[in-house]
């Protein structure tokens, strides 16, 4: 989703709107057992509004450690973050984040577990509870207010903690893994279902996940990142037009995007 540029006074184009996010030079380490452990060595990139990015790379390569500095849950030990103009130095306000367990209160609602976010922003009125039915009936749930999360199916449970994520209109949503502990066909239906809510929402998504197909599926851009300490090997540029079926896995094109990953990764020699 390419940014209009806007004519200035002198009927010329002007530059380019700046990113909404970027990451210059990012370095983490960290201290264990009185040891220096470097997680993400040097990490720069950027996106703008709108974009999905993924961090594909294998288990304990850094991608999450990226994630969690990003939404400033974490502090970085070199380089710089910024969001919407804004460096990150401590926890972001407009993030959402879905991990890889739903992580539901088990003694709330369906309901009340999507509310919880803006009852913590004391926006709990009527027009909230319209907003999280509205958005449970978007991932497929409406009916499915008062039920509790024992009684649904992973997948399901999933759905509640995006839903979750996005009540509160972020303006990135970060999300680590979130599918990787769903069976095959649930996965490839949730991946659907996000394509959705970003076509839907407008959502700047950055997505961490260690499946080539997923990332290339869901992604304009993925960022292959090297084993610890992380650098990004490689960037590719994602040409598929959305919106995307499953068919768009089994084009040549995409089997040539899975072989450059691989190749990166070094699954493929």
């Amino acid at each position: 989703m390419n940014a209009s540029h806007e004519t200035d006074l002198k009927g010329g184009r002007s530059a380019a709107p700046p990113p909404f996010g970027r990451l210059v030079n990012v370095a983490k380490t960290f201290q264990s057992a009185g040891q220096s452990v470097p997680a993400v060595k040097d990490i720069s990139f950027e996106f703008r509004k709108g974009d999905l990015v993924s961090l594909l790379g294998t288990s304990g390569c850094g991608k999450t450690t990226v994630l969690k500095m990003l939404g400033g849950l974490i502090h970085t030990s070199g380089g710089r973050i910024e969001l919407d103009g804004n460096a990150i130095t401590g926890p972001y306000p407009g993030v959402g984040v879905v991990f890889q367990a739903p992580t539901l209160m088990p003694w709330r609602s369906v309901l009340g577990n999507v509310l919880f976010p803006l009852e913590v922003l004391g926006r709990n009125g009527a027009a909230a509870k319209t907003r999280a039915r509205d958005i449970l009936k978007l991932v497929g749930l409406a009916g499915f207010g008062q039920a509790y999360p024992r009684q649904l199916s992973g997948g399901m449970q999933q759905r509640v903690a995006l839903c979750r994520a996005i009540i509160h209109e972020p303006s990135i949503l970060l999300m680590d893994e979130p599918f990787g502990a769903l069976d095959e066909l649930t996965r490839l239906e949730m991946n659907d279902l996000l394509l959705d809510i970003r076509r839907v929402t407008g959502a700047t998504v950055v997505f961490v996940t260690h499946s080539i197909s997923e990332a290339i599926y869901l992604s304009d851009r993925v960022l292959v990142f090297s084993k610890r300490p992380a650098v990004i090997a490689l960037e590719l540029a994602v040409d598929f037009p959305y919106p995307r079926s499953s068919r768009t896995r089994f084009l040549n094109r995409f089997t040539e995007l899975e072989e450059q990953a691989s190749i990166a990764l070094g699954v493929v020699k």
